[in-house]
């Protein structure tokens, strides 16, 4: 049990780490979408900051931004709760790959509330026109109120970028790149946990769904055991009615008894 807190601990820590300075490396050292190669053609550091939802999605305006906001702590503390059940889980039901995989998602989306709610109390501005890098706990203050920071992005994969052949329909000419998205470590996490849980622990969620029901659970439970109580019940008949017959083997059919005494003639015969 230590260990698998140790593990989990220790993986949101460093996820928390890598995520959180690459964001501000890349936020006080470029300025707004500055790119950088780093793998040939098809991975850069593209700095760029949302509003919203992972992968630059945006959600509906101001009162939008603070209610996700809001969200994600509350789903966060729901999330390091989940992660406490299941390390103290008495039984051991759920391998420590399961928990390592909930614990990225965590860690995720607690990296992206760090930027959420501090960011914007903590940085200068970046916007198109600052020629500039963002400064940390600039004199003047930052560019937005708590809980209205945006978040860094930065991580950019276009393995694709071209244009499409004139004959394609609707999209004929147009540029065509893949993979779009801008996203940061953060989003990779809660990805990569997603798809682990998917892909590898499927048994884990579904003992996880039944814990949440206990009264299906102790429903089905009562049923299998009243089934097999009968089926017990029924060999213990099936048992001492074979007993009987063994003990008994020289045992006359009254039946016969009385057809032979009636019809003695017809017996002998």
């Amino acid at each position: 049990m230590k260990k698998k807190l140790t593990y989990s601990i220790l993986l949101i820590l460093v996820v928390l780490f890598i995520d959180q300075w690459l964001k501000i490396w890349v936020k006080t050292t470029f300025v707004y979408t500055h790119s950088q190669a780093v793998l040939g053609n098809w991975f850069e550091l593209h700095f760029i900051e949302n509003n919203g939802f992972a992968f630059g999605k945006e959600i509906g305006g101001t009162y939008g931004k603070l209610a996700l906001t809001l969200f994600r702590l509350v789903a966060v503390s729901l999330l390091g709760y989940y992660i406490y059940t299941l390390v103290k889980d008495k039984a051991q039901r759920y391998r420590t790959g399961y928990i390592l995989m909930v614990s990225l998602i965590f860690a995720g989306a607690f990296g992206n509330i760090i930027d959420s709610v501090f960011y914007g109390v903590f940085f200068s501005e970046s916007n198109y026109h600052i020629s500039t890098p963002a400064e940390f706990l600039p004199d003047g203050g930052g560019y937005a109120k708590l809980f209205y920071g945006r978040v860094v992005d930065m991580l950019h994969f276009p393995i694709i970028d071209t244009y499409l052949p004139d004959w394609v329909p609707v999209w004929g000419g147009e540029r065509f790149e893949f993979f779009r998205p801008i996203f940061n470590v953060a989003d990779s996490a809660i990805t990569a946990g997603v798809l682990g849980i998917l892909l590898f622990y499927r048994a884990e969620l579904k003992t996880s769904s039944r814990d949440e029901n206990p009264t299906q659970t102790e429903s089905a439970e009562a049923e299998a055991t009243s089934g097999e109580e009968w089926e017990e019940e029924t060999e213990n008949v099936a048992d001492m009615e074979m007993a009987q017959s063994e003990s008994n083997p020289d045992e006359i059919n009254p039946d016969d008894s009385e057809e032979n005494i009636k019809n003695p003639e017809e017996s002998n015969l």
